[in-house]
């Protein structure tokens, strides 16, 4: 049972009117004082209100709240949308007695739709008088919009002597899409860590786990990766270059990559989670292109809900990926069962035993180009016939 307690953070949630459904559908995640921030963004150039708004306000590096709804992205709903998102703070902070400038706001859901004001008007009072310690997971279960179900990991370490935790919280099931996707991500640590530290290590992590994920190609406006160090825990602060530094960075990398593989696995109507690597390219860089041209393809995609070991396709991918390819040097395998040795098929047999890897909810399929020492990876799921059901109704 994953302990969802850390130190100096208190979260709740609330049903307040904005999702039709009437579940919970605000959240707030509070730090007793403020806390060391660092953050990572949409890179779509359509930004929704809480965005802008957040990435301004968060410049210093501290944030003590986070005020989150889902149902609702106030996103392209110009200045009335950006005047709204102004007064949802306006009435958190008042009711938290805490700075402006330390409040980041979020948001997800249906675009183009203008935000209410009086859900949180009405609730925001209670939502704060129901603060608790142990309720992260309440503010995991209100951010979901197509989710399946709720996204928690956690790790736990120490610094000079001194435990310290991690708790992290995501939604995301579609409009996933390396370079962020259509998800948030709220990362609690009570550790203090050094500002530097915190803001490499996010990059890092981000770049290895949610930058490296792809469920149907899109990106959102919305999407935002926070993570806080209030360091409650009371241990030394934990410095770059440090055997501590690379320790917290590498557990800090593993709970946001459990959280992604989580996305992939929840994309909408998907039924398998498949991990492709490229390796033997002639640079990183080239080994994650080709990855991702794979990971992208729908004829691939299609292939892997089918559970047709059709490495035709993949091969096919590599080729128009812009990576170096020589076709007669790639090699092709699902799971450790080799379908292509030098360019050619390895026959009917183990194209057969490829095929019952394919029937697994999880599986790998490696590409080696045979050129270099360049390695890169994606994360991906299947194409799926509720895929369509579930986005072509997704407003309704």
């Amino acid at each position: 049972m994953q302990n969802l307690k850390i130190k100096g953070f208190s979260f709740a949630a609330c049903a307040a009117g904005i999702k039709k459904s009437g579940k919970l559908d605000m959240g707030l995640i509070v730090s007793a004082t403020p806390a060391r921030c660092a953050a990572v963004y949409t890179t779509n150039k359509v930004v929704a209100a809480p965005i802008v708004i957040t990435r301004d306000r968060l410049a210093g590096g501290h944030c003590q709240a986070v005020l989150v709804n889902s149902g609702n992205a106030n996103a392209c709903t110009g200045a009335a949308g950006h005047a709204v998102a102004l007064q949802t703070a306006e009435l958190a902070v008042a009711q938290l007695q805490i700075p402006v400038e330390t409040l980041a706001l979020a948001s997800t859901g249906v675009i183009g739709q203008l935000l209410p004001l009086a859900p949180f008007e009405n609730f925001l009072p209670q939502l704060v008088a129901s603060l608790a310690e142990d309720r992260c997971a309440d503010v995991a279960e209100a951010i979901r919009t197509t989710d399946a179900y709720p996204k928690i990991a956690t790790a736990s370490g120490s610094s000079y002597g001194n435990p310290y935790n991690i708790v992290a919280i995501a939604k995301g099931a579609g409009m996933i899409h390396p370079n962020m996707a259509t998800m948030l991500a709220f990362v609690m640590t009570d550790a203090q860590v050094a500002p530097d530290l915190l803001d490499a290590a996010l990059r890092r992590a981000v770049d290895a786990s949610f930058n490296s994920i792809t469920v149907d190609r899109d990106t959102s406006t919305n999407d935002m990766v926070l993570l806080l160090a209030n360091g409650a825990s009371v241990g030394a602060e934990i410095q770059p270059n440090t055997p501590d530094g690379e320790a917290f960075a590498e557990k800090l990398a593993n709970v946001l990559l459990q959280l992604a593989k989580l996305i992939v696995k929840d994309g909408e109507g998907a039924t398998k989670v498949v991990e492709i690597e490229v390796r033997g390219a002639l640079d990183d860089a080239q080994a994650r292109q080709a990855a991702l041209s794979v990971a992208t393809s729908n004829l691939v995609k299609t292939a892997f809900f089918g559970e047709d070991a059709n490495w035709g396709r993949i091969i096919a991918a590599v080729g128009y990926s812009g990576a170096e390819i020589d076709p007669e040097r790639v090699g092709i395998s699902f799971g450790e069962i080799p379908v292509v040795l030098d360019g050619i098929s390895t026959g009917a047999e183990l194209e057969a035993k490829a095929t019952a890897v394919l029937k697994q909810p999880e599986f790998k399929v490696t590409i080696d180009l045979h050129l270099g020492s360049g390695l890169g990876r994606y994360y991906t799921s299947d194409l799926t016939y509720d895929y369509v059901k579930c986005n072509a109704s997704y407003r309704s």
